[in-house]
């Protein structure tokens, strides 16, 4: 997933978005655990991803903690 689709994304699709990805990186371990999956990283990919949606709802919160101060 880009920034940029990121950034598109409402604060209530990216807590949804988080949900779903966290979900599916239980799953592609659990496969892995089971048997090796094909491509395993897959698996770091799916944590960027997780990392970059939680980094993006951070920044937002900061920022409008920042607008309400002012």
């Amino acid at each position: 997933m880009k920034n940029s689709e990121i950034t598109g994304l409402s604060q209530e699709e990216l807590v949804v978005r988080i949900a779903e990805e966290k979900e599916n990186l239980v799953k592609l371990k659990f496969a892995h655990t089971i048997s090796a999956i094909e491509n395993p990283t897959r698996i770091k990919k799916v944590r960027r991803d997780i990392a970059r949606l939680n980094t993006e709802v951070t920044k937002r919160k900061a920022e409008s903690a920042t607008s309400e101060t002012k």
